[in-house]
C-alpha cells in the first residue's frame, strides 16, 4: 500500500500562495532540504513525479483578492518550467494578482537566450538567490550542473532591474567562507535590492 502524501501543486504560506510547478534545478545546493532528504515544507509534501502544466495550476488559483501575492516557488527553478509559468502568470495578471519568482538566475543559461522579455510581461518581482561572493564559493555551496553558472548569475542580476520592477537578491549567512557583506555589495551595485537571509530558516 503506497502512503505517500499526494503531491503538492499550490500552498499556503502567511498570505501568499505558493506555485511548485517543478522539481528540476539547474543547481545542487549542498544546504538545499532536498539534497538532504527531505522534499516536505512545513505540511506540505512538495516532491513532484511530473512537470505540472497550466491547466493542472489554474483552477487551483483560488480568488486573487484572498493573497497579497503568487509566489513560483517549489524545490525546484521555476524557469525549467518556463511555458507553465509564463501562463499561469499571465491569467493571474488578467485576475489583477501580484506575482513574484523565486530563481537561481539561471533561467538564461539555461534556455540559452534571454528570458527576462518574457518575464516582464507578466511577473512582477524576482527574488533571485545569489549565496556567495565569488566563483570558488558558490561552486562549493550550490553546485552548479551548467558551465558558466557565476557569470550567468551575475549577468542576470545585472539585466533584471532593466527588466522587473522589483529585484531582490538573497544570500543566506551561516555558509562556510561567505561574507554577507561582500553579497550586499555586489547586489547593490548591480541596482537590486539585497536580502538578508539566515542558515536553515525556510517559508
Amino acid at each position: 500500500m503506497n502512503t505517500a502524501a499526494p503531491s503538492t501543486l499550490v500552498y499556503d504560506i502567511r498570505q501568499s500562495r505558493y506555485l511548485n510547478i517543478t522539481g528540476r534545478c539547474t543547481l545542487a545546493c549542498s544546504f538545499c532540504p532536498k539534497n538532504n532528504g527531505s522534499k516536505q515544507l512545513h505540511q506540505y509534501q512538495l516532491a513532484l513525479d511530473h512537470q505540472p502544466q497550466a491547466t493542472e495550476i489554474i483552477p487551483l488559483l483560488g480568488d486573487v483578492s484572498q493573497f497579497s501575492e503568487y509566489v513560483f516557488c517549489g524545490y525546484g527553478e521555476p524557469t525549467l518550467n518556463l511555458p507553465t509559468l509564463l501562463a499561469v502568470a499571465k491569467e493571474i495578471k488578467q485576475r489583477g494578482g501580484r506575482v513574484r519568482v523565486n530563481t537561481d538566475g539561471l533561467g538564461n543559461l539555461f534556455h540559452r537566450r534571454n528570458i527576462l522579455p518574457e518575464l516582464s510581461e507578466c511577473v512582477d518581482a524576482l527574488s533571485v538567490s545569489l549565496n556567495a561572493q565569488n566563483e570558488t564559493l558558490y561552486q562549493q555551496h550550490c553546485r552548479p550542473k551548467l558551465k558558466g553558472s557565476w557569470q550567468a548569475v551575475n549577468a542576470f542580476i545585472q539585466d533584471a532591474p532593466h527588466y522587473i520592477a522589483e529585484v531582490q537578491v538573497s544570500a543566506i549567512d551561516g555558509l562556510d567562507g561567505v561574507d554577507i557583506h561582500a553579497c550586499q555589495a555586489l547586489v547593490q551595485a548591480a541596482g537590486c535590492q539585497f536580502k538578508y537571509r539566515k542558515l536553515g530558516a525556510l517559508g
